[in-house]
């Protein structure tokens, strides 16, 4: 398919350039010292398109929504993904994900899938829950928390209890925590170029991957004589199979199972952390936050997948968090054959970036994108529908198919912390600043909170059931009738979470091969809430509802 209505014609003229850089090096200094306002700068002083040296190779950076449609609507066989990110080959391991040609990642990947749909989300949440009521069991009536290590403690354990398994939660957790340590120091700059260099870091990594996949394998094999096998991706991959009827060996687990902890861990660590800087620093945010919790679960609710699908302020300020604090400065690709975006042509064997929070901050596309305002993505505004500007987890089919785990996940944590503790800042509100040093993006070190237990008494009747008319009022069950409806799909945004079939069995259903297939188009006055739902809580936002 063509990538986009951006395509004017079969040539045009060179990207602009960039001025300054160094031989060689070209712009790696600039960028070196800070990602973010390297690419930042481009954009404001050249538009949407512009393009520049390092080390050798061309770069051409594209922001704003029409320039990204162009990023993440283009094919597998235009932009490259896997050619951007053979840094990950030996953590990941040969054949895995990056190495693979592209019909074998897309099937891979597809294997993940299982795991992040709705079955398993129910499955997760008293998991998720287990291990924040652990994490604070120790907290006491008060204290003082660094809450970017806590809550990269926190996330790994979640991680690992509802994706690898409780063998690498309570029997591996400590040699498991090491290892991981060392996977993660194989992510740097350097090894974009230079994966393999006899650097000490490089060494460690590789040592931690062969270690890992022992673990993977002695534990394939205890497994196997289990007659109750869990409920994890683990055991999912372990009786995954291909298309061909291939079962996936050690090496092949091992480096899905590492790319799917990779995917969530640190963007979700750093994330949390944000939830609770930004509420502390919007107190009348936070009030209402509170009050959705404290209305919908009081003080020993249950938290659940279901209800928390009702808390709209929590999540439009998750939604708000991800805008002014995606975790990814850049996402990239090879182009493999020539681009047209306008009047200019990105030839193939350039590199393409893109940068979500240069595009979030855009004027044009975000009022007043300069403010913390979870508003913004109410009924009224919607600011998130553009799907091209809107990009916290990427776009297109290359989203990362684990963003409905990292939203519940971070739900649930909170959904725990805020009813079981009050918080407030140690430093001055402008202190807590995103820290662009780091290839993934979290808060400036130090990051203190304190915190101190809530008294049963601030579930007061104040609070009532605000949060839940609040949530009912978004409802599309009190929405006006509307003419006849049809379902529709776009196939270049969906990847097969399946959210849409656990609403609307009648109207959706997955096929062996995990694509979506709508077996009823048309919609009729009683499935309209059914089938809205569905369209609601697709994570990719690939379907809608027409009128006839």
């Amino acid at each position: 398919m063509a990538a986009t209505s951006a395509v004017t014609s079969p040539q045009g003229q060179e990207p602009p350039k960039a001025k300054g850089g160094l031989p060689v090096l070209g712009q790696m200094l600039g960028f070196a010292r800070n990602p973010y306002q390297f690419v930042k700068k481009l954009s404001d002083d050249h538009g949407d398109i512009v393009s520049f040296q390092m080390l050798g190779q061309r770069i051409v950076l594209l922001t704003g929504e029409e320039a990204s449609t162009l990023f993440y609507r283009s094919s597998d066989e235009q932009m490259d993904q896997s050619a951007a990110y053979k840094l990950m080959t030996p953590i990941f391991g040969e054949g895995l994900v990056f190495d693979a040609p592209n019909d074998r990642k897309n099937e891979q990947l597809k294997m993940l899938m299982p795991s992040l749909r709705m079955e398993a989300m129910r499955d997760h949440s008293h998991k998720i829950v287990g291990e924040v009521e652990s994490a604070i069991e120790n907290w006491g009536e008060s204290g003082e928390v660094e809450l970017v290590d806590f809550m990269k403690r926190l996330t790994i354990n979640t991680a690992s209890h509802c994706l690898l398994g409780k063998e690498f939660r309570y029997e591996l957790s400590e040699e498991f925590a090491e290892i991981y340590h060392d996977l993660e120091q194989g992510v740097h700059p350097v090894a974009y170029h230079f994966p393999n260099l006899p650097l000490a870091r490089f060494r460690k990594r590789d040592r931690a991957r062969v270690r890992l996949q022992e673990l993977v394998g002695s534990i394939v094999k205890r497994r196997e004589s289990q007659a109750e096998k869990p409920s994890d991706m683990f055991q999912t991959l372990i009786d995954m199979r291909y298309e061909d009827g291939t079962a996936l060996d050690d090496n092949e687990i091992t480096g899905l199972l590492v790319g799917a902890i990779f995917a969530g861990h640190h963007t979700s660590s750093g994330t949390a952390a944000w939830v609770l800087l930004e509420l502390l620093k919007n107190p009348a945010i936070c009030r209402n936050v509170k009050s959705e919790l404290d209305g919908l679960l009081g003080a020993s609710g249950e938290v659940t997948f279901q209800n928390l699908r009702e808390v709209p302020h929590l999540e439009n300020t998750l939604k708000e968090v991800l805008r002014l604090h995606p975790p990814l400065i850049i996402l990239m690709r090879k182009v493999s054959e020539d681009l047209h975006f306008r009047d200019y042509t990105i030839k193939a064997g350039d590199m393409v970036w893109t940068s979500p929070p240069v595009t979030h901050r855009m004027s044009s596309l975000f009022a007043n994108p300069e403010v913390f305002d979870p508003d913004r993505f109410t009924a009224g505004r919607a600011e998130d529908k553009r799907i091209m500007a809107y990009q916290p987890f990427g776009g297109g089919k290359h989203k990362c198919s684990g963003n409905a785990f990292a939203m519940f996940q971070i739900k649930a944590i909170f959904a725990v912390l805020l009813r079981r503790y009050e918080f407030e800042l140690v430093d001055s509100p402008a202190s807590y600043v995103d820290d662009y040093a780091e290839m993934i993006v979290q808060p400036k070190s130090p990051c203190r909170v304190k915190y101190r237990r809530r008294d049963a008494a601030s579930f007061a009747s104040e609070f009532g059931n605000a949060a839940a008319s609040s949530a009912a009022g978004t409802c599309p069950a009190h929405q006006a009738k509307a003419p006849p409806l049809k379902v529709k799909v776009d196939m270049g945004l969906c990847q097969g979470h399946a959210m849409c079939v656990g609403e609307a069995p009648d109207h959706f259903k997955i096929d062996g091969s995990g694509i979506l297939n709508i077996i009823k188009s048309d919609v009729s006055d009683e499935e309209k809430q059914q089938v809205a739902k569905a369209v609601q809580f697709c994570p990719n936002q690939a379907l809608r509802l027409e009128t006839e």
